[in-house]
């Protein structure tokens, strides 16, 4: 399990902005690095769209974000609406 100011694993990825080297990407940048369960459920595509427009002030510090997803990068772009159904809560 990482921890905050732990040393990441170097890993390559396909991303929707094209192939990276983690480490390579990130070079002497902090990170914040996230992960989410499902493409298009309510919660996570507003969580990713949030921590988009927030970018520009992530930079101002030096900060690169990165979400990781199970599913492949193919699925981030093909047109598929975005679920609005409400989630039951407890």
């Amino acid at each position: 399990m990482l921890r905050i100011n732990d040393i990441a694993p170097d890993f390559t990825a396909e991303t929707t902005q094209g192939p990276i080297r983690f480490h390579e990407w990130l070079g002497d940048s902090w990170c914040l690095l996230f992960s989410h369960p499902k493409d298009f459920t309510p919660v996570c595509t507003t969580e990713l769209g949030y921590m988009a427009g927030l970018r520009t002030e992530f930079e101002k510090r030096n900060c690169k974000i990165i979400g990781l997803s199970v599913d492949p990068v193919a699925d981030h772009a093909d047109g598929r609406p975005i679920s609005r159904k409400p989630r039951a809560t407890r």
